[in-house]
């Protein structure tokens, strides 16, 4: 087989050039090698997150909560003081590891203008 190495900067091996023909006959080998993987699906598999939020999340590195805050253009004391709680509590909330319960995804969700599926993942 004829392929060439492309390193990086200190001599490791980051990417190898192959013939067509040898980079096509991977790819039919490995089409055998697929798993199929059972999924079970529930009535959220339809819910969608806007690109404006998601983009959010990705470009200030934050949360999903976090960022439909954000785009709503609130600030976490604003937020806690809608919901009768204290900005620590909404940052904690915040936090990237959170799962807000049913009751508060519902009172976020009111206030965001969004489904409270949509603020989960």
């Amino acid at each position: 087989m004829s392929k060439q190495y492309i390193y990086d900067e200190a001599g490791k091996p980051q990417y190898v050039v192959l013939p067509v023909a040898e980079y096509e006959k991977l790819l039919s080998a490995s089409d055998d090698a697929w798993e199929t993987i059972p999924v079970e699906t529930d009535e959220h598999d339809d819910e969608t997150i806007p690109h404006d939020v998601t983009g959010i999340m990705i470009e200030q590195e934050v949360s999903l909560q976090a960022a439909w805050r954000i785009l709503r253009g609130l600030s976490q004391q604003d937020v806690a003081q809608q919901l009768g709680t204290t900005q620590s509590a909404i940052s904690q909330l915040e936090r990237p590891d959170s799962k807000p319960q049913k009751k508060t995804r519902e009172r976020l969700a009111k206030l965001y203008g969004c489904r409270p599926e949509q603020l989960i993942l």
